[in-house]
């Protein structure tokens, strides 16, 4: 059951109209991902949810579709992966007919000391965070050209604020945001605009458990989608290559 605060803001995001935008939101079964998906959704648009695990794919799609306005598909997908990447956003332009939004949000946390940090672990980071969003974005590149569509990653405020655990989560991260403007500039003449959103701390699970309560104080997944919708809502002549956000209130240290 949704909160009073994200019934109250999805409502106001609804009143936003893209009917007609085909979009695919990676990590979309949970927290961030699933507040964008929803709210695209519930703003008229086309929405494919994709995930690592096809059950959770299935269900979420089929949870947000009975409550939006645009159509909703679910198509599993492993972003570590570059066949999956390139497999889902074939699968969109066949289930959607074109493809104008790619929100790169899929990402993976593991945040220990690099004495205790293995390899592999180091290794799945980067390869969801950073080479998940390369290839889902070269391969989205020839359908949003002819949409004169959008990327937008959904980074963190850890790509630019270094913290003790984070040798594998912040590498991904800063070379996101490098990555991100590097894209922005190849990609702005041909039509498609490329931005980064980089929140601070979110009230969700992502890297953690958390408790239930002494949380208030975070944003929540629903202001980082506003902030999608937003961003996405600026007409042709203007971009808005990146958002940082942060808790207003954040407990004093």
């Amino acid at each position: 059951m949704v909160s009073k605060r994200t019934e109250t803001r999805i409502l106001e995001m609804s009143k936003m109209d893209f009917t007609g935008r085909a979009c695919l939101v990676t990590g979309a079964t949970k927290g961030i991902g699933r507040a964008i998906a929803e709210a695209l959704a519930a703003a008229g648009a086309d929405v494919v949810v994709s995930a690592r695990t096809s059950s959770n794919v299935e269900r979420v799609a089929g949870e947000v579709d009975a409550d939006s306005a645009g159509r909703v598909v679910g198509i599993a997908a492993d972003v570590s992966r570059t066949e999956d990447c390139l497999r889902l956003v074939r699968e969109t332009v066949d289930a959607l007919g074109r493809l104008d939004v790619l929100v790169n949000n899929a990402g993976v946390g593991v945040l220990q000391s690099i004495e205790d940090l293995s390899i592999e672990d180091w290794q799945t980071q980067i390869n969801t965070n950073l080479r998940g969003v390369y290839c889902c974005s070269k391969a989205a590149v020839p359908h949003l050209k002819v949409t004169e569509g959008w990327i937008v990653n959904i980074g963190s405020l850890a790509g630019r604020n270094p913290f003790a655990g984070g040798s594998g989560y912040n590498a991904s991260k800063f070379g996101l945001v490098g990555m991100t403007e590097a894209m922005m500039l190849d990609l702005r003449h041909s039509g498609i605009r490329v931005s980064i959103v980089m929140p601070g701390s979110v009230d969700t699970r992502f890297g953690g458990d958390y408790p239930e309560v002494g949380r208030a104080w975070a944003l929540g997944a629903d202001d980082v989608a506003s902030a999608v919708l937003h961003l996405l809502s600026y007409p042709d002549n203007a971009h808005v290559s990146r958002v940082e956000m942060r808790p207003s209130r954040p407990p004093k240290k």
